[in-house]
């Protein structure tokens, strides 16, 4: 059989194969189950390329190719979705990823270590219980306005009020609500609880790795952008330049160009949310210190804080941020890239 590469459409328990020779076509396709299909994985033969799509469970599939000396292609789903002709089943799944990978403009994704997916599991969790602590302040601010006890903005106003109006005997509320309410705000402080362990786990590890203890460095980076961009960013050596880095966070203009016509419109917005957000905070924090310190004592302001300072007078407060966090990701890859520690620049008076 002259195999060379396996396309995998990957699931949770039944698994699409296609083997295909060097010239592209496909010999043979097997349906397997998840345990026939980590028999196949066991058996595969050194110098075969498996190509799969970067979505769940690859990475695992990919350390464990990689283990057997098999070459690994995590494609983009983003970019495998156009190459699907006709309907969207298994088969043709594998089909488009065969044809998405003979294109190549199209990049691969790095796969994760185990560490990496760990610190990003990290991230995942704390991230749902913050969503979920959010809505249930948000349920007891509810509940509590319909019978005439309005909360303040904030959930550190909230966490502060709600305990002193349910502790109050004079305050008219129904038994059933108020111990409703109590159980609620129970709840928030065990998941407050549980967010401080993570945010403890991932302090341990900014300390210890690095990478993350070297980025921390740089302006607006702190313990949980360090460790996000470490377990997200799987090779950094694969963007040549710190705008392809800013671009893959979304962080770039949208062009739609045509002719001699060239439009830039909003940033595009692709690439992780998460680490943009983050990413956005940062450069928000930074930008507030470089008005106050321009306008305070600009002798002490650096040229990159003038800049910023500038840019929020002329674009704007929002604009100015999103440019400073598309500044925040160049230095991010020069830092990491070149393997250099971040330099304050020296100030000049303005």
């Amino acid at each position: 059989m002259d195999a060379t590469t396996v396309a995998v459409d990957l699931a949770k328990d039944v698994f699409e194969i296609a083997v295909a020779n060097r010239a592209g076509r496909i010999i043979e396709r097997k349906r397997l189950t998840r345990r026939q299909f980590e028999r196949f994985v066991d058996t595969l033969p050194a110098g075969v390329e498996v190509i799969m799509e970067g979505c769940g469970t690859a990475h695992y599939w990919g350390r464990r190719c990689r283990a057997r000396d098999v070459s690994v292609r995590l494609l983009p789903v983003q970019y495998v979705r156009p190459y699907v002709r006709r309907n969207k089943t298994d088969r043709t799944d594998t089909e488009a990823l065969l044809e998405a990978n003979r294109c190549g403009g199209i990049q691969p994704v790095a796969v994760k270590t185990v560490e990496q997916q760990a610190i990003q599991a990290l991230h995942r969790v704390r991230t749902q219980w913050q969503a979920t602590r959010t809505a249930r302040i948000n349920v007891m601010r509810g509940v509590l306005r319909e019978f005439g006890l309005p909360i303040g903005v904030g959930a550190r106003t909230a966490l502060a009020r709600i305990p002193v109006l349910l502790e109050d005997a004079a305050v008219e509320l129904p038994g059933l609500v108020r111990h409703a309410v109590w159980l609620l705000l129970e709840e928030v402080r065990a998941l407050d609880a549980r967010i401080a362990a993570i945010d403890h786990e991932l302090a341990t590890i900014a300390r210890e790795h690095p990478v993350a203890l070297r980025l921390q460095q740089v302006p607006g980076v702190g313990v949980l952008t360090s460790t996000a961009l470490v377990a997200s960013v799987g090779h950094i050596h694969a963007f040549r330049r710190g705008r392809q880095f800013a671009s893959w966070l979304g962080l770039t203009p949208r062009e739609s160009s045509t002719g001699g016509r060239r439009y830039l419109g909003g940033i595009s917005k692709r690439g992780d949310v998460y680490l943009r957000c983050l990413l956005t905070h940062g450069a928000r924090a930074v930008l507030l210190t470089a008005q106050r310190t321009v306008g305070r004592t600009p002798q002490r302001a650096t040229a990159f804080q003038r800049w910023a300072a500038s840019v929020a007078v002329r674009r704007g407060h929002n604009k100015a941020a999103i440019a400073v966090a598309n500044k925040l990701a160049r230095m991010i890859w020069a830092v990491w890239h070149h393997d250099v520690d971040f330099r304050v620049e020296s100030r000049v008076a303005a």
